[in-house]
């Protein structure tokens, strides 16, 4: 399915009532490990989903985390973290995460809307954040956090044959996970699960 920049815009505008908090589709039903505590129970963050708007088609920025870190350690996902006291909102805590991570500026982006709140195995309750990006920019990888970036077409993400649902062991436990095999990568748990609603908003 290869959709344009305006028809993008168009059909999240819609899905996003013009910027209004909540709209995406929830897959818990295929992760019934998810967190299920309460609110107050989860670290708040938020992560940006950057579109790349090229003449060319539209893809989908994301990142590589190092090896090392705490949480997701050398797991593909969106830039973002933790919503700090300072951050106005979601959306600014994404733009400054991002920042920090990427060094993609707040001149790059322009936020259209977010998902609803997305509880993580890892005891976070995640805000998506959607933004269209405009190019050229030049990034900046934090090096203790990022070891890439890269970005993947959104045709491949909207295609229904490159959405798999898996079953494997992570940790030590049996899950079942969205996952897209792109080149030598594979997308998978909270990235794919929201990637996943992305394509279902967008089908118009």
């Amino acid at each position: 399915m290869t959709l344009s920049a305006r028809d993008i815009t168009s059909r999240l505008d819609l899905a996003f009532g013009g910027g209004a908090n909540g709209a995406g589709v929830l897959f818990d039903d295929i992760e019934p490990d998810i967190v299920r505590n309460p609110a107050q129970d989860l670290t708040p963050a938020a992560v940006l989903i950057p579109l790349v708007i090229h003449p060319g088609g539209v893809t989908v920025l994301l990142t590589r985390r190092t090896d090392h870190l705490a949480d997701h350690a050398g797991q593909i996902s969106f830039p973002g973290g933790r919503i700090e006291p300072e951050d106005a909102d979601a959306s600014a805590a994404a733009l400054r995460e991002t920042f920090e991570e990427i060094g993609l500026g707040t001149d790059h982006v322009k936020v259209i809307g977010q998902f609803a709140e997305h509880g993580t195995s890892t005891g976070f309750r995640v805000i998506p954040v959607v933004g269209l990006v405009s190019p050229p920019f030049d990034l900046i990888l934090d090096a203790h956090e990022v070891a890439d970036a890269f970005e993947v077409p959104l045709d491949f993400i909207t295609d229904p044959a490159n959405c798999k649902i898996e079953t494997g062991l992570r940790k030590g436990r049996r899950r079942r996970t969205y996952a897209f095999h792109y080149q030598d990568r594979v997308i998978w748990g909270f990235t794919a699960r929201i990637l996943a609603g992305l394509a279902k908003l967008l089908e118009g």
